[in-house]
């Protein structure tokens, strides 16, 4: 295959396990501790034979564990996305190497966030890239095979890890280890990436990237949201920090179907009066919530079947729109 036959696609690398290096094979867990990660251009340089699926553009933005990535990384990485475009008009997708832990979340913001036409793909490694049968070579060629493959258009920011194309408003992590972590628990995989070839069978229905009405580029921080767990005897005291804290909006993952313990619920309706935005999810990570009677009468919002982390970055990007709760219900219905 010659390089101008070649889809040319962006890796931009943020570090992760999929950059990480240990000092042995078998060194699967506990390689962190040496604190040492490859930025894209390394990474591409370690796994060569990802030059034979596409023209890669190797980007280095950022080399540290997905928990120290939040706004300011999001902000900068979409516009480094959208600047991308600019500079390669004939980019046919970007691929986003990512630590495990936070990549849903990083995945779910640039859905709601970029605007740019071609695919995005999020992907990440659940062994580090020195570890025996690590599963960050065959990643990073998937997720380049899956950027650059025109049917991947459309369908919003995808996640791919596990030879498995998920969508970023679904996809969540399920294990620590296991490398089948990230799954979609109501609905399933959009597709595979095989080794003949990319093979989808649905199609996100929610609003998504390219066309979403969210515009972060002159927003230097998101209001504050937070999330309040439901536990056996949980009585207020965790809403009531957050709102001391200035928190501006509330996601309360609450028990299974979607409920609150009494003390909560009573501090999630003080919050309410005090124009807090108050959304409804539930710990159990699969399903809608029925805002009821109880729900409505209180001003509480549901959360749709958004897990806690993504309602409360939905949430945050609403309150940058706006502050009315019935504007705000349309957003989670819309997205």
């Amino acid at each position: 295959m010659t390089s101008t036959t070649r889809p040319k696609v962006a890796f931009i690398g943020t570090g992760g396990t999929i950059s990480s290096l240990g000092v042995h094979p078998l060194e699967l867990q506990d390689y962190v501790v040496h604190d040492k990660r490859m930025h894209a251009s390394e990474i591409v340089a370690r796994f060569p034979v990802v030059d034979e699926v596409a023209e890669i553009i190797p980007v280095d933005f950022r080399n540290v564990p997905s928990p120290e990535i939040y706004y300011a990384e999001w902000r900068e990485l979409a516009a480094l996305c959208h600047r991308l475009m600019a500079e390669h008009p004939d980019l046919a997708g970007i691929v986003v190497g990512h630590g495990t832990a936070t990549l849903e979340e990083t995945a779910w913001f640039l859905n709601l966030v970029l605007k740019v036409p071609v695919p995005v793909v999020v992907i990440g490694a659940q062994r580090p890239a020195s570890g025996l049968s690590t599963d960050a070579a065959i990643n990073l060629v998937n997720g380049v095979r899956v950027a650059a493959d025109p049917a991947s258009r459309g369908r919003g920011v995808l996640v791919l890890l596990n030879d498995e194309i998920q969508a970023a408003r679904e996809v969540t992590k399920t294990s620590n280890w296991r490398m089948q972590t990230f799954r979609t628990p109501d609905f399933g995989v959009l597709g595979h990436a095989d080794a003949d070839r990319i093979a989808y069978y649905r199609k996100p229905e929610r609003r998504h990237m390219p066309d979403t009405e969210f515009d972060v580029s002159a927003i230097d921080t998101l209001p504050r949201v937070d999330i309040a767990y439901a536990y056996a005897g949980s009585d207020g005291s965790a809403m009531r920090a957050f709102m001391a804290a200035g928190a501006k909006g509330l996601v309360s993952a609450g028990f299974a179907p979607g409920m609150a313990p009494a003390a909560d619920f009573a501090a999630m309706k003080e919050a309410v009066q005090r124009g807090i935005a108050v959304v409804q999810c539930s710990r159990a990570g699969s399903g809608r919530i029925f805002r009821g009677r109880r729900l409505a009468d209180a001003g509480i919002l549901a959360a749709d079947n958004l897990n806690p982390q993504k309602a409360r970055i939905l949430l945050a990007l609403a309150l940058t729109r706006t502050s009315n709760p019935a504007e705000i219900a349309r957003i989670f219905a819309t997205y």
